[in-house]
């Protein structure tokens, strides 16, 4: 059976969505603020973390935001918690700023039970569905990253880039050939803490390429495609 965890301070509500939710095959723990829901995610009574985290964005100690800016800061699994925002608020940069945070998804108030299940089950099957596995070590020419011991080397010289440039150039190098826009590129890197929030991609490629690229001016790892955003080059000496 699938775990849900439900912080929700309005008891009426969480009791009916409980009893909606577990009818439909799932089980479910209520907390009824923020600090009562981040020590079930920090400590699970039931020693597994819930599959799913429905936050709802007006908390009585915690704004709804930041629980899940610190669910995304937590270490390990922790963090990978799939989120499902529920606010009574309209105000379309509430979900914007929500999804940039790491939520997975986001349902206003009021809303259809039906219509949660729907969003929970969905949100579950993305995150259920197969991958392949992420390469530990890439390597494009010259230029290695070796994810575990977060380090970029070119030519066997290591290269120095801040601990967010490097989750960057790993999001890019995972889409190595595929031209992202500067939006895509933050979405690739959301929960990366506070230094998320630099929508200076710009700034942050021209360091990068200052730390990789042979000619910073004629660039041929980190491409620029005018009006789109960038691509990484699969082929690259």
């Amino acid at each position: 059976m699938q775990q849900l965890l439900m912080i929700e301070d309005d008891a009426r509500l969480a009791q009916m969505v409980g009893e909606y939710l577990e009818r439909s095959g799932f089980g479910v723990t209520q907390a009824m603020d923020a600090k009562a829901g981040l020590g079930l995610l920090q400590e699970p009574a039931s020693g597994r973390l819930p599959d799913l985290v429905i936050l709802d964005l007006m908390l009585p100690d915690l704004d709804g935001l930041e629980v899940c800016r610190r669910i995304r800061a937590m270490p390990g699994e922790a963090a990978r918690v799939p989120v499902l925002m529920l606010t009574a608020k309209g105000d379309p940069m509430d979900r914007i700023v929500g999804l940039e945070l790491g939520a997975d998804d986001y349902l206003p108030k009021p809303f259809e039970p039906r219509e949660l299940l729907a969003r929970i089950r969905a949100v579950l099957r993305r995150r259920g569905e197969a991958a392949p596995p992420a390469a530990r070590r890439m390597q494009f020419g010259s230029l290695e990253i070796d994810r575990d011991a977060r380090t970029v080397t070119v030519g066997g010289e290591l290269r120095e880039l801040t601990s967010y440039q490097f989750d960057l150039l790993v999001a890019l190098a995972d889409r190595a050939g595929r031209v992202l826009t500067r939006d895509q590129i933050m979405e690739a890197v959301r929960g990366r803490e506070l230094e998320a929030f630099d929508r200076s991609i710009d700034v942050h490629m021209g360091r990068i390429r200052a730390a990789i690229e042979a000619d910073v001016k004629n660039p041929k790892r980190i491409v620029t495609v005018r009006g789109v955003g960038y691509v990484f080059a699969k082929q690259q000496d």
